[in-house]
């Protein structure tokens, strides 16, 4: 069997993509997944991403982990809509599901702005911040971020959650409206170049611990520049949108 498959990239973050309206795409064969993703020996991903029909919105999106394991992914999501525009699934706006729920985006050129879901649970601790965004994270700012030992200590704490464990992002402050990120995701069990469900959580945090009053956050990556937008009122953050460029990097068969 030969899979049709496109790469897409958001700020460095890389995906497999796969249109599986025909839903032949083995979803259950892990090891296939595992091998799609490895940069060695297959094609070389963050994750798979498979486009399916679905029965009220314009598509479903659903997400693997290089590990096999699914979760939704911010940028993987940005790509997403990217790729359904390609595909003429939709036009400049959207409306599709993933596994954490609905979402909303507008894509102009190769810059898309995805709604993600609202967060209304942030626990702040003594030395770092929680939240869901759709993964689980974990925030933690740290001094001289060049220099952090990202995969070290991203590991250490990654399993000092409980299954299934959190992503870790190391914050360094560059003013009141812009934070410098690296992480650690789970699943890729790697720093990546970009998270967007990371730099959501950890522009919310900023402000949930007021280290920033504004709700236009920036957020330089490894891989370039991500903006969160937020409203937040009683603790809540609702409005919330990741917006940066998702662009396509090439079309291949893979020979299952």
């Amino acid at each position: 069997m030969n899979l049709e498959f496109y790469k897409y990239q958001g700020t460095g973050n890389d995906f497999v993509m796969v249109d599986n309206r025909t839903k032949t795409f083995p979803k259950e064969n892990i090891s296939f997944i595992s091998k799609l993703c490895d940069r060695h020996f297959g094609v070389g991903a963050d994750g798979v991403i498979l486009i399916e029909n679905d029965a009220t919105l314009d598509f479903k999106m659903i997400y693997f982990n290089a590990d096999g394991s699914q979760t939704f992914c911010g940028n993987g999501g940005r790509c997403a809509v990217a790729f359904a525009k390609s595909l003429k699934i939709i036009d400049a706006k959207t409306s599709f599901i993933a596994v954490d729920g609905p979402h909303e985006a507008s894509i102009e050129n190769d810059i898309v702005s995805l709604k993600m879901i609202d967060v209304d649970d942030v626990k702040v601790n003594e030395s770092s911040v929680f939240a869901y965004t759709g993964t689980q994270h974990h925030v933690q700012l740290v001094d001289r971020l060049d220099h952090y030992p990202v995969f070290e200590e991203g590991k250490k704490i990654r399993y000092s959650y409980n299954d299934p464990g959190s992503n870790v992002n190391f914050v360094e402050q560059i003013n009141n409206t812009t934070f410098r990120v690296r992480t650690y995701e789970k699943g890729v069990e790697d720093e990546t170049l970009a998270c967007g469900t990371g730099v959501t959580a950890v522009a919310i945090a900023m402000h949930k611990t007021q280290k920033t009053t504004s709700n236009l956050i920036s957020l330089p990556v490894e891989g370039g520049l991500l903006e969160v937008s937020f409203t937040a009122e009683n603790g809540v953050y609702t409005n919330v949108f990741l917006k940066g460029p998702a662009k396509f990097v090439f079309k291949g068969v893979f020979t299952l």
